[in-house]
């Protein structure tokens, strides 16, 4: 549980470093993933999801 709360602060911090630097940027880029289909979204997200366990796959080994 220990390892996991580390996991999740870290992601917390490195998720909220660009609000942080460029909170202009960041409402920029937030208008134009509303321009971007449903659908390429969910295989963004998917595709990320995927390396994401690759890398954990592979780092925990």
């Amino acid at each position: 549980m220990e390892f996991f709360l580390c996991v999740i602060g870290m992601v917390m911090i490195v998720e909220g470093l660009p609000y942080f630097a460029f909170p202009e940027k960041v409402k920029h880029w937030m208008e134009k993933a509303l321009e971007i289909p449903n659908e390429a979204l969910r295989w963004i997200g998917f595709i990320m999801m995927f390396f994401g366990l690759g890398l954990v796959y592979f780092g925990k080994r």
